[in-house]
């Protein structure tokens, strides 16, 4: 069953990409305000996609992080020389490398992730215990309109 958008849906999805966007920008930042070395957004994505998946070929990466591959290749040469990626010849298909995240890749992605989750963990301290429920109830909503 689908439902005619109303003007408050309207409303609500203004509302949403400006906040949810700022949020994004504002956790972003806190990698800026350690020092950590400087990486773009798609580079980031990119080397935390092969901090959890361990292993993937450039194309798989591309489509992972839905970027065309030529795209994905600048990203991952910027990746490889700053010595946070590293390339293996592919087990069955020669035509082919495997990407892994380095130990300073593993190692950078979870110092972002500790700095952003810190950052996060002090604002939500900030919050009433009903606001971090509605925030709680919220989380699977935004999960899945992610997802989509």
């Amino acid at each position: 069953m689908t439902t005619t958008p109303t003007r408050s849906d309207t409303d609500l999805a203004v509302t949403l990409r400006i906040t949810v966007s700022r949020l994004a920008r504002r956790i972003r930042a806190e990698r800026a305000a350690e020092g950590l070395p400087e990486l773009s957004d798609t580079q980031f994505a990119a080397l935390a996609a092969l901090a959890r998946q361990a292993a993937m070929t450039p194309g798989e990466l591309a489509a992972h992080e839905k970027v065309q591959p030529p795209s994905m290749t600048r990203v991952i040469a910027v990746l490889e020389e700053r010595g946070l990626l590293a390339r293996a010849p592919h087990p069955t298909d020669k035509r082919q490398v495997i990407l892994t995240a380095t130990a300073a890749g593993q190692s950078l992605v979870g110092q972002v992730r500790r700095l952003r989750e810190a950052w996060l963990a002090r604002r939500l301290a900030e919050l009433s215990a009903q606001e971090r429920s509605v925030l709680r109830a919220a989380a699977p909503v935004l999960d899945k309109l992610s997802q989509s």
